[in-house]
């Protein structure tokens, strides 16, 4: 597939390919928009079953950033790297500093984060090699920012309940979770601490059996978790689970997850829209990861960056709002609020070097 003809294609401003037979890998990095600072984003590993769909997720996944960033009023831009490869079998020691290789070769133009199929310690073997990594500073989870998104992910689904339901917490709801990794696990001890019923699946039988053992959570097959009878359904696996058959046998009235490109397409939003089912964009929610580690970077004190997080609350608000007003998607209003921001920095005079 030529990448200016495929799908997920958007004015990237750099797609860069890397294929190392020493060390086995295969990787893509991809820089959306720079217009607010270097592009940021995760590291992902992933076995995909071709080229062509490691190259369209990781085209969409930087895309996705950008908005995120902008949305959350960060200097940042938009980036993502995926590693084609089995997690589980695939990571070496030596594919790592293979990778870290690969990003330092983009002199800054891309700074990787840990992601789905990485962690922290991954970053820090990439760090070997290169300055571009992020997420290894010391928080309270030891440079995981995964409790960050989680939390970013709970508040705006309290602002949800709050707008569709006039609720201040979680009391006798039920929430469905699909994934119960990092992110899912301390979603779900967050919604349990406040009285929510919590249904849950993992295609990790290790993560299920900790959250129900650790949190009481209900466990359900995988196949069946988007169709359970509840108020919120909460995404934190892959991306593109929300189809035009999926939508049609949701059975809750609010989605509110962590996984990025929840959405397969555009019209899917509309969709969401049209079933009266309320959706809260991913790349809004779930902006919490890239918030600590943009804090990480900067040294700030916790608080400062509690508070910032704490910001997704007002921004969805005002996303939930737009989109009654306008009778639209929310996933449109929310990419037109971050499309306005880009603007607006984009048309700044450049600052002016101080002259001593």
């Amino acid at each position: 597939m030529s990448v200016f003809s495929a799908p997920a294609f958007d004015q990237h401003e750099l797609v860069s390919f890397c294929s190392d037979s020493d060390s086995g890998l295969r990787a893509i990095i991809a820089v959306h928009n720079t217009t607010l600072g270097p592009g940021v984003g995760g590291c992902r590993m992933y076995p995909y079953a071709n080229d062509d769909d490691a190259l369209h997720d990781v085209l969409r996944l930087s895309r996705g950033m950008t908005y995120k960033s902008a949305l959350a009023g960060l200097p940042l831009g938009g980036g993502k790297s995926v590693i084609i490869g089995n997690p589980h079998r695939d990571k070496t020691r030596e594919l790592l500093l293979a990778m870290g290789d690969f990003v330092n070769s983009q002199s800054g133009r891309y700074v990787a984060a840990e992601d789905s199929g990485t962690g922290v310690a991954d970053m820090r073997v990439m760090g070997e090699r290169t300055q571009w990594v992020s997420g290894l500073e010391d928080n309270e989870f030891g440079g995981d920012p995964s409790p960050s998104t989680a939390w970013g992910v709970y508040l705006g689904m309290r602002t949800a309940v709050r707008h569709r339901l006039g609720a201040d917490n979680f009391k006798g709801l039920k929430v469905a979770i699909q994934g119960l990794g990092h992110v899912g696990y301390y979603l779900a001890r967050h919604l349990r601490a406040d009285g929510a019923t919590v249904y849950g699946a993992d295609v990790n039988s290790q993560n299920l059996q900790r959250a129900v053992s650790e949190l009481g959570v209900i466990a359900v097959d995988v196949k069946d978790i988007l169709q359970q009878a509840v108020d919120i359904v909460a995404p934190c696996a892959m991306g593109a689970i929300l189809n035009e058959q999926s939508i049609g046998q949701l059975r809750a009235g609010i989605v509110c997850g962590a996984a990025n490109n929840q959405l397969a397409t555009p019209a899917d939003g509309d969709h969401l829209r049209d079933l009266g089912i309320l959706y809260c964009p991913d790349f809004l929610v779930n902006a919490g990861g890239i918030i600590d580690v943009h804090h990480q970077r900067a040294g700030s004190a916790e608080a400062q960056k509690r508070e910032h997080i704490a910001r997704i609350e007002g921004s969805l608000a005002e996303v939930l709002r737009r989109a009654d007003e306008c009778h639209s998607s929310t996933e449109a209003i929310a990419e037109q609020l971050a499309e306005e921001y880009l603007a607006q920095k984009r048309a700044q005079p450049p600052a002016l070097a101080a002259v001593s």
